[in-house]
C-alpha cells in the first residue's frame, strides 16, 4: 500500500519552510548585492569581497557544523546558525557602501549560518520524516529551491524598484529568523563525541564515508561535473550568448529552460522509483555534460536552450536519490559529518574550476577548454558507476 503523502506532515511541512526561507535567504544575497552595483550603492570590487567573504564563511562552517549536528542536538544547531545569519543581516544592511572591512565580516557571519545549517538541516530530514518518504520529502525541498530561482529574480528586481539594499537586506534577515524558529524538533539520534577532539570527530565522519564506496565514487563524480560543466555555464554561456548570437536572450533562455528542466526533474523523481537507482541518478548527472558539449559548436540556440533542459532535468534526477541514499545509508549519529564532507567537496571546489576556467580559455582555446569539460561531465559519472555499490547507491537488496 502507498504510504500517505508527505506533504500531509504538518512536521515536514515546519521543515520545508525552513528550509525554503533558508534557500531563498541563501540565494537572495548575491542578487540584492549585485542590484547594489547597479544602483552604485557599491562597486564591483566591493561585490567581489563581500561574496568572496561569504564564500569563505560558509567554507569554513561546514565542517565544524558537521561535528556539532552529530554531537548535538540538529534542532538546536540550525536554531544558532539562523540566529547568526539573522543578526549578521542588519549589520550588513548598516555598513553596506559605508565601511568594506565591518561589512565583510558580516558577509563572513551569514555565509558561516548558511554553511552551518546545510548539514543539519539534512541530517533532521533524517530524524523527522520515515524512511517511505524521504524521497518524497528531498524532491518537494529540492522543487522549492527550483521554482525560487525561476521567480525570485523577477521579484526582487521590481521590489528593488521601490525598496533600497538596506530594506532588501533586513528582509533576507528576516527570512534567516524564519528558518532559525520554525523547524521542528527532531529525534535526537545524535552521539556525543565522548571528549574527542573536533578533529578526530571530523576524522570518525571521512571514515564513516569511506565505508560507503558509492559514496565516495559518486561524489568524486558530483565535485567534477560541478567544477567544470558549472564553471562552462558560468563564465563560457555568457560569452557565446554575446559573441556568436549576438544577443543575451541565449543566456536567459538557457538559464531558465536549466530551471524548468530542474524542475520536472523533481516532479519526475518524487513519484518515480527506478530499479537501480544509483545507475539513473549517475546517468543524469551525466546528461550535464551535453550543457559544454552544445556550447563548442555553431548549433541553432534552440539547441543550447534544449541542452540545458536536459541538463537541469538531469542534476535533480541526481540529487534527489543522492540525499536520499546517504539519509538511508549513513550511520545516524555521523549523517551531519558525511554530508559537511559532501559540501564541503562539491561546493567548495567549485570556485577553484570557475577561477581556473578562465586561464584556461586563454591558453588553450574555447573549444578545447569545453570539449575536456564535455568529457569530464560524460566520464566521471560513467567511472563511478563502474563501483559495485554505486548501481543502487548501497548493498543490494
Amino acid at each position: 500500500m502507498r504510504s500517505p503523502s508527505v506533504l500531509r506532515s504538518t512536521t515536514f511541512l515546519r521543515l520545508w519552510t525552513a528550509t525554503t526561507a533558508s534557500g531563498i535567504a541563501t540565494w537572495a544575497l548575491p542578487f540584492v548585492l549585485g542590484l547594489a552595483v547597479l544602483s552604485r550603492s557599491l562597486t564591483a570590487v566591493e561585490l567581489g569581497v563581500l561574496l568572496a567573504a561569504r564564500t569563505a564563511g560558509f567554507l569554513a562552517a561546514v565542517p565544524v557544523s558537521g561535528v556539532l549536528a552529530d554531537r548535538y542536538a540538529r534542532r538546536q544547531v540550525v536554531l544558532w546558525s539562523g540566529l547568526v545569519s539573522a543578526v549578521a543581516a542588519p549589520v550588513l544592511a548598516a555598513f553596506v557602501g559605508n565601511s568594506l572591512v565591518f561589512a565583510a565580516v558580516a558577509a563572513a557571519a551569514m555565509g558561516a549560518g548558511q554553511g552551518a545549517c546545510r548539514p543539519a538541516f539534512q541530517a533532521l530530514t533524517a530524524e523527522v520524516v520515515a524512511t517511505d518518504q524521504r524521497q518524497q520529502a528531498n524532491a518537494a525541498m529540492t522543487l522549492s529551491v527550483r521554482v525560487t530561482t525561476l521567480v525570485a529574480p523577477g521579484l526582487t528586481a521590481l521590489l528593488a524598484l521601490v525598496l533600497n539594499t538596506q530594506v532588501l537586506l533586513l528582509g533576507i534577515g528576516a527570512l534567516w529568523l524564519v528558518a532559525a524558529l520554525v523547524p521542528p524538533a527532531g529525534t535526537g539520534s545524535t552521539a556525543p563525541g565522548g571528549g574527542s577532539g573536533f578533529v578526530a570527530d571530523f576524522w570518525d565522519g571521512v571514515r564513516e564515508a569511506r565505508r560507503h564506496p558509492w559514496f565516495l565514487a559518486g561524489l568524486v563524480a558530483l565535485t567534477a561535473v560541478i567544477a567544470t560543466g558549472y564553471s562552462a555555464t558560468g563564465v563560457v554561456l555568457p560569452l557565446v550568448s554575446r559573441d556568436r548570437y549576438d544577443t543575451e536572450a541565449v543566456l536567459a533562455g538557457a538559464l531558465t529552460a536549466y530551471t524548468l528542466g530542474a524542475l520536472a526533474g523533481a516532479l519526475l523523481i518524487a513519484r518515480w522509483r527506478p530499479r537501480h537507482a544509483g545507475w539513473t541518478a549517475l546517468f543524469g548527472l551525466a546528461l550535464y555534460g551535453f550543457a559544454p558539449l552544445s556550447l563548442l559548436m555553431p548549433v541553432h540556440p534552440f539547441v543550447v536552450i534544449a541542452a540545458y533542459a536536459v541538463a537541469g532535468l538531469g542534476i535533480e534526477l541526481f540529487n534527489v536519490p543522492w540525499f536520499t541514499a546517504t539519509q538511508r545509508e549513513v550511520e545516524p549519529s555521523k549523517l551531519a559529518r558525511v554530508s559537511s564532507l559532501d559540501f564541503l567537496m562539491s561546493y567548495g571546489l567549485a570556485p577553484i574550476g570557475l577561477a581556473l576556467i578562465a586561464p584556461a580559455i586563454s591558453a588553450f582555446g574555447a573549444p578545447v577548454v569545453l570539449a575536456a569539460c564535455a568529457v569530464i561531465c560524460f566520464a566521471a559519472p560513467a567511472l563511478a558507476a563502474l563501483v559495485p555499490s554505486s548501481r543502487d547507491f548501497g548493498p543490494r537488496r
